[in-house]
């Protein structure tokens, strides 16, 4: 059973909101129990500091727990102060509860729960793969009764959209099979994958979820500028299906002709090019072949915090560069591979030689030697007017302001 609030104008007031969670948290098994809340970190937009207030104001009384895990997949653990603005914690009397941060990477926090088979695999992957995943996930979720998660909805590279399940996986989840369903969505490729509801990844994620043996419940919320649109609260699966349908009304747009230059701005709340890569994902389709994406974030001075190493040993190369040369590049985790693929975009390598689709550009603190290096373009953002980006879409010019999150599509393209 699915509760749900859509706004019918712009969206939901606070009192609309109240009124929501009154409504849900009568049907929310949660007395006496030991609750885990799981959050997205501050690189997704989401009102978290009400849906915190709202929630421990309907159940805060009744559950003999409730503490908070944040679902960084492979991202830096945040600070406490960080979390403390993100979920606004002891603001105005609000209640200070326990956050822990996800670590993918600290093998004593993880947990195999099982494994989807390679007969599996390849029924999902349409014989594109052939081998067997290992299911890790978070071991912390084994000391409640009861998962809640609040998960905004936006177009995904990698999954389609994002929300629901993909909380567990690879929100909480080990590197094993986020690395595995990274590749595979790169393979497929971003093009094909993004603003899709349901894909061969969104699959593998599913059926992951399905070896988790503890209740579930998901507050799957689409968010419009800095409020919420829409919010579903259910399981994981169906909640997902339907801020999936309203994030595809509000997160598309649709452009009648691609454009040849694009400035896509990088809010602050992107710090290293690895989370900024959206600025790319999500314009792509509307990209011109041969046109240019300027990735524009003075804030940014680092390629990743968690994985730069390695994505500076390997450089920012298209599907095939890859692909064609796996034995190569066996050593690279496949995350790291898919992340490289869906920055630099589409394109081919034949005969030796890359030809992208796109000439991406990076316009921030990394320097133009980095920037040789990792094979993308650089520009001194210094040298950019913002003003004369503007109004100019009928010359091929496009100027997104806060990129990342709509996604742009060409309206003859079918989806």
């Amino acid at each position: 059973m699915i509760k749900e609030m859509i706004s019918s104008v712009d969206n939901l007031t606070e009192d609309e909101l109240e009124a929501f969670f009154s409504d849900a948290a009568v049907d929310l098994p949660v007395d006496g129990k030991r609750i885990l809340v799981i959050i997205p970190d501050s690189t997704r937009t989401a009102p978290l500091a009400t849906l915190y207030r709202l929630l421990h104001e309907n159940i805060g009384k009744r559950v003999q727990t409730l503490e908070y895990l944040v679902a960084l997949g492979t991202h830096q653990p945040m600070s406490e102060e960080a979390i403390d603005q993100m979920l606004g914690r002891g603001e105005n009397g609000t209640s200070v509860y326990k956050v822990h941060n996800h670590r993918w990477d600290d093998p004593e926090q993880l947990r195999e729960i099982g494994v989807i088979s390679k007969s599996e695999i390849e029924e999902v992957s349409g014989g594109l793969f052939g081998e067997e995943v290992v299911v890790t996930i978070n071991k912390l979720i084994y000391e409640y009764d009861h998962l809640l998660v609040l998960a905004p909805t936006f177009p995904h590279e990698v999954v389609g959209f994002s929300g629901g399940n993909k909380y567990f996986f690879p929100g909480i989840s080990g590197p094993e099979i986020l690395n595995f369903f990274h590749w595979l969505g790169a393979v497929i490729t971003n093009k094909d994958i993004i603003g899709t509801q349901y894909t061969p990844v969104r699959r593998v994620v599913d059926m992951a979820a399905a070896m988790i043996d503890i209740p579930r419940t998901c507050f799957s919320m689409v968010v419009k500028g800095h409020g919420i649109k829409g919010i579903f609260m259910g399981e994981p699966e169906k909640s997902y299906e339907k801020a999936a349908d309203l994030s595809a009304q509000e997160h598309i747009r649709y452009e009648d002709k691609p454009f040849t230059d694009v400035l896509s701005m990088a809010p602050p709340m992107y710090q290293d090019i690895w989370t900024a890569g959206k600025c790319m994902y999500k314009l792509e389709p509307v990209i011109a072949r041969g046109g240019r994406l300027i990735i524009y974030a003075p804030h940014i001075t680092e390629v990743s915090y968690s994985h730069g190493e390695l994505i500076e040993e390997i450089g920012y190369h298209v599907r095939d560069y890859f692909m064609n040369q796996m034995d190569r590049f066996r050593h690279i985790p496949r995350g790291i591979l898919a992340h490289s693929t869906h920055v630099k975009g589409s394109g081919t390598y034949e005969d030796g030689i890359e030809t992208p689709n796109v000439n991406v550009v990076l316009a921030t603190k990394i320097s133009k030697e980095r920037c040789e290096k990792i094979n993308l373009g650089y520009m001194d953002p210094d040298s950019i007017d913002i003003n004369q980006w503007k109004d100019r879409e009928k010359e091929g010019i496009l100027l997104v302001e806060k990129a990342g999150e709509i996604l742009y599509r060409l309206k003859n393209e079918n989806h």
